[in-house]
């Protein structure tokens, strides 16, 4: 380790005895126990770590005078970590200072592993002088003003808020209740007063258009529309399991289903001076939230011009979502609603609206969010050589029973539920289940409508913005002491998806749609025993 050589090398002096309470693990969470001893042992051998002030720390603010950070009481040369590092240069942000106003925003940080990978670019300890100062800053919770959540979300991270409903759940309602629709917010929940709440339509010849929320909702036509949001990252999990990525451990409910109210996108643009003459040389339309992180800058995303103003693309600026309004967590007081693309690129807290020759510059929409080889690490991973995700590939999954429950074998049946969705408006046209891992399948029944009642008529082609709900009853096969059940679904277009996780491995974990598997028990039962 680098600390370990640097305390070999140190220069012999005597520390005062209160100085090894700088270097004990307390003090310094990212101290690894091993180095812990070691600088103990340091210590009791008159050799101490270099110490360095924080005016050294701050002259080492770029790549080439080397990237300096301080965490508690310790200093990193992070470097040659610079180029790795998942959020791309948002890390030379810290360059020369503190991570802890960094980590307090971008919380996903706090994570064993992340602690690990820093404390091997130790270098020293901060002066006590300079850590006394530091300490004496006292840093703000951007997170203290988020609103309350449904105490049965499953929390996969807390700051920024993300997490998902159990999957038992749901597949409950064909309508996904607001309070337990899945949750993924990249920042702190901005505070909007609606009073004062304004939009901006920018890049088109009539000029910069800006709406008060009033005006949205009276100037133009309130559409509703039934659409299906789901993360990049749904079923995660199942990717880790084969080796581990660098992203939310999603498990299969980073997805859900609502009806959105709001005006359509299309006359908005149409009347800020959109026309024929503007797709000439437009190609995108890039949106910007009005959560923030501490430099200012501001969540974005942009989708193809084409889907914006199509009249069949439907999308929305919502400001209700199942008949009420927006939900904080989910863009009060107005977002953009895509049907039929991945989640990300509905941005919430809708600030700004670009027309623009070019997508959007944004760190996720450039380095995050895109998918990759197998064979690609984070040594090799180019993010510029990869699209965007736009549209998302065929999905389903079961959401009852769950992963190692049990049924009955006087039962004599099981009864498997779940979804399925195709991005880009194609619909489910079939899901197929196999009780015994694919030997046999059932075709499932398909649910498509608020009643749950059966299938209504077929949207539009290329519409099909929501999920189909699923069910099937199979039969228990008679020597079977375990079930692996397994359901994959086919769209309109015949699109299937793979069979297994690994072919479809990516070093972010995104697009995870394999053929989705559980393991149930048949339980004996105990008068037959």
């Amino acid at each position: 380790m680098i600390f370990t050589k640097i305390v070999t090398k140190s220069v012999v002096t005597i520390l005062p005895k209160c100085s090894f309470r700088w270097i004990t693990k307390q003090t310094c969470p990212l101290f690894p126990p091993l180095q812990a001893e070691q600088a103990a042992s340091a210590v009791e051998k008159n050799s101490a770590p270099p110490v360095f002030t924080q005016d050294e720390v701050n002259s080492h603010c770029s790549l080439e005078d080397g990237v300096w950070v301080t965490y508690k009481a310790c200093v990193y040369d992070i470097t040659e970590f610079v180029a790795m590092h998942p959020g791309g240069d948002k890390i030379l942000l810290a360059a020369g200072g503190a991570l802890e106003p960094f980590w307090a925003l971008y919380a996903v940080h706090n994570q064993e592993h992340v602690l690990e990978i820093l404390s091997e670019y130790k270098i020293g300890l901060l002066s006590e002088e300079d850590l006394k100062k530091q300490q004496s800053v006292e840093t703000s919770d951007p997170y203290s003003s988020d609103p309350k959540r449904h105490p049965v979300l499953r929390v996969n991270n807390l700051k920024p808020f993300n997490a998902e409903p159990p999957p038992e759940i749901l597949s409950d309602s064909y309508i996904t209740p607001s309070a337990i629709f899945f949750k993924r917010n990249h920042l702190p929940v901005p505070q909007v007063d609606p009073a004062s709440y304004r939009l901006h339509v920018e890049g088109l010849p009539g000029g910069v258009l800006t709406l008060s929320l009033e005006e949205l909702k009276t100037r133009f036509p309130k559409h509703t529309v039934t659409a299906t949001l789901q993360c990049a990252g749904n079923r995660r999990s199942e990717m880790n399991k084969v080796k581990q990525v660098k992203g939310l451990n999603w498990g299969i409910a980073a997805i859900s289903n609502a009806t959105w109210g709001g005006a359509s996108l299309r006359d908005v643009l149409r009347s800020a001076g959109y026309g024929p003459e503007v797709a000439q040389w437009a190609r995108h339309v890039q949106f910007e939230g009005l959560d923030k992180d501490v430099t200012g800058t501001a969540y974005g995303a942009s989708v193809p011009l084409n889907k914006a103003v199509s009249e069949e693309g439907d999308v929305l600026l919502a400001y209700e979502m199942n008949g009420e309004d927006l939900p904080a967590d989910h863009g009060y007081p107005v977002r953009v609603v895509v049907p039929g693309t991945v989640g990300a690129r509905n941005v919430k807290w809708l600030g700004r609206i670009i027309v623009s020759a070019e997508e959007s510059s944004s760190h996720w929409q450039q380095n995050d969010y895109k998918g990759f080889s197998p064979g690609t690490d984070w040594d090799t991973v180019d993010f510029k050589s990869a699209p965007a995700i736009q549209e998302l590939p065929i999905q389903s999954a079961i959401t009852t029973p769950t992963d190692g429950a049990a049924v009955d074998r006087s039962s004599e049946e099981v009864t498997v539920k779940g979804y399925a969705w195709s991005g880009g408006g194609r619909e489910v046209v079939r899901v197929d289940v196999s009780v015994d891992g694919g030997k046999t399948w059932q075709v499932a029944q398909l649910k498509g409508s608020e009643t749950g009642q059966g299938v209504e008529p077929s949207p539009p082609p290329g519409r099909a913005w929501a999920w189909k709900l699923w069910e099937v009853t199979a039969p228990l096969p008679p020597e079977a002491q375990e079930l692996e059940i397994v359901c994959k679904a086919v769209d309109n277009s015949y699109n299937m998806q793979p069979d297994t996780v690994p072919p479809i491995w990516n070093l972010r974990g995104v697009l995870s749609n394999a053929w989705h598997r559980v393991w149930v028990k048949i339980r004996e039962d105990e008068s037959e025993e």
